[in-house]
């Protein structure tokens, strides 16, 4: 007697079921090596892209906040350069994620319509990809300390925390955009806009404690501003980061759980929106 195979919809609508995505993480694996095959393919200078596109924008932000606008690092030691680039390894791998996760089961919707997976499997290979772009950064920073003889501060024992609220900053981002942009196709031209300008509005080049005391609550209502501190302090050291840096903690926690919620409310009907 032949045996039938039955799926049922997942009735718990805050359940990742990450059994199910680790019984299917072959295909995770393969989507993830495609991305990565396919990202720098058929360019003159092929993964070079990876280092050229963090340096211009690191550049860029020094350039402006550093030597135009001459605000300070909070440390006279700190060369203003190597304290964005500490920056922007916190900044890095959300809006590298939140930018590939954006069209990702867009781009997917042939495999969508046709087979059944874990939905999730498809922002999980992009936050994979995204590493490679938090690598980068990281060998950059290694760079700029060598070359300004600036050995790690002592906190950097907490590198490996604030590394991760950043990882599942980004995840809870490229949850919450897959999601919507499958629904509201808005959110194509939304997302670029989006980091754009909250590139700026995060301490990435700028300290925290540049904004006014009567602004800091609301400031930090950005996600991303506790993360950029914290990982900065503990590459570099310094004054520890404001208590302001749990509001940062928990709206990431809130749009982690709601990113959950909301993902899987629509990937019940993915395959008849797309």
């Amino acid at each position: 007697m032949s045996q039938r195979l039955i799926i049922e919809p997942n009735k718990s609508i805050l359940n990742l079921n990450l059994k199910e995505v680790w019984n299917y993480r072959e295909l995770l694996w393969t989507l993830t090596y495609r991305d990565l095959r396919i990202k720098y393919a058929q360019t003159a200078i092929g993964f070079t892209w990876a280092f050229i596109n963090p340096v211009i924008t690191i550049l860029i932000l020094s350039f402006v906040f550093g030597t135009v606008a001459k605000v300070g690092t909070g440390n006279s030691e700190i060369p203003h350069l190597l304290y964005t680039t500490a920056g922007m390894c916190g900044w890095t791998y959300f809006s590298s994620l939140l930018s590939q996760a954006g069209n990702s089961i867009i781009g997917a919707q042939g495999m969508v319509k046709k087979i059944y997976f874990p939905r999730l499997i498809i922002p999980l290979s992009k936050a994979l990809t995204a590493f490679i772009d938090l690598l980068v950064v990281l060998f950059c920073i290694a760079l700029l300390m060598l070359y300004y003889q600036i050995l790690p501060a002592s906190s950097l024992i907490y590198l490996p925390f604030f590394l991760g609220v950043a990882v599942i900053s980004g995840l809870a981002g490229g949850i919450w955009m897959s999601a919507l942009t499958v629904r509201y196709r808005d959110f194509v031209q939304i997302t670029p806009l989006l980091l754009r300008v909250g590139m700026y509005a995060t301490p990435i080049a700028f300290p925290a404690s540049a904004v006014p005391e009567k602004y800091q609550l609301l400031f930090y209502l950005n996600p991303m501003a506790g993360v950029v501190e914290g990982v900065r302090w503990s590459i570099l050291g310094g004054d520890p980061p404001s208590s302001y840096i749990y509001v940062s903690f928990a709206i990431i926690l809130l749009f982690l759980i709601f990113g959950v919620f909301y993902f899987n409310n629509v990937q019940r009907k993915m395959a008849d929106i797309l």
